[in-house]
């Protein structure tokens, strides 16, 4: 998995830097550096926690989760309330 990571990494950085540039109106670069330096990101790289499993939407809610409450496991795609 570790040669695969850089390449799920990639795809996820692109689709959830574009979420999070539409929704807030950030620039793309400026969405991705949000994204990169955020908990939610530093999960998504961990392999142990296979978080690969989610799609673009689940982790970009994630990523909000964190923005608002300042953790990434507050969103309900991880407490399945």
């Amino acid at each position: 998995m570790e040669k695969e990571l850089p390449f799920i990494l990639q795809f996820y950085d692109n689709e959830v830097s574009l979420l999070i540039s539409n929704k807030y109106g950030y620039s793309i670069m400026d969405a991705y550096r949000k994204f990169l330096f955020s908990k939610t990101y530093n999960m998504l790289s961990n392999p142990e926690l296979e978080m690969w499993e989610f799609s673009p939407v689940g982790i970009f809610d994630m990523w909000e989760a964190e923005l608002v409450t300042g953790d990434p496991r507050n969103s309900l795609y991880i407490r399945r309330d």
